[in-house]
């Protein structure tokens, strides 16, 4: 794969760790050592977040074949992340079909689609081996999974589309992106399950970069 390959999938935080105060020096206890099993940003980037909340961002392409893996552990750990954890995703402008795929993404989260749609496309493109990669093929798809096609093109090639493009970039640059899944921690921290795991079986390197994700989100929370 084009660029560094960093491999996802599920983390379940241990109830050892539940309701700790993790600073650095307890990251460091962890094992977790900056600039090997995470990025460290300073002076921190730009969030979107609102004040008082935690921004966490998940880069992932659906291109690719770890972000599919990744993404079922990463649902049902981002469904019980607590109020103050605002969580989205970033589709990336690069490997295969990357600006179609962006396109569908930033439609679906624009119709409210997501949750309905996001995983059905991963299976598409790494279970049934479509390509996805013309605008016709696409509406087609979402209108078999219940998307309005119309509305769904109208957004897809819509006049703001440019601009969440660039965003998509702009983010990207700043995160110093180089392969995916990657998750980004309210523009302080950047850590993936290849940081995090080396040799490790995909598994517990996927435990461990979600665990990891939650210390740094406390240490987002104590300033």
């Amino acid at each position: 794969m084009d660029r560094r390959e960093f491999v996802g999938r599920m983390a379940v935080v241990g109830a050892a760790t539940a309701g700790a105060t993790w600073g650095p020096a307890a990251v460091a206890q962890a094992g977790y050592v900056e600039g090997q099993h995470y990025q460290h940003f300073s002076p921190p980037l730009p969030v979107s977040a609102p004040a008082g909340k935690v921004e966490v961002i998940e880069f992932f392409s659906y291109a690719c074949p770890h972000c599919h893996a990744f993404e079922p552990a990463l649902d049902a750990w981002v469904k019980k992340l607590p109020a103050d954890v605002v969580f989205r995703r970033i589709p990336v402008p690069f490997l295969f079909n990357a600006e179609n795929f962006q396109r569908l993404y930033f439609s679906l989260e624009a119709l409210g689609q997501v949750d309905g749609v996001h995983a059905k496309v991963f299976t598409a493109v790494h279970r049934d081996k479509k390509l996805l990669n013309r605008p016709e093929e696409i509406a087609d798809f979402v209108a078999q999974a219940g998307v309005d096609r119309a509305k769904f093109l109208g957004a897809f090639n819509g006049f703001g589309m440019g601009a969440k493009l660039a965003q998509a970039k702009t983010q990207m640059e700043r995160y110093k992106l180089d392969g995916v899944p990657m998750l980004g921690i309210h523009g302080r921290f950047a850590t993936s399950p290849s940081m995090v795991g080396g040799a490790m079986p995909e598994g517990e390197s996927q435990t461990r970069a979600l665990a990891l994700t939650e210390q740094l989100i406390n240490r987002v929370r104590k300033g």
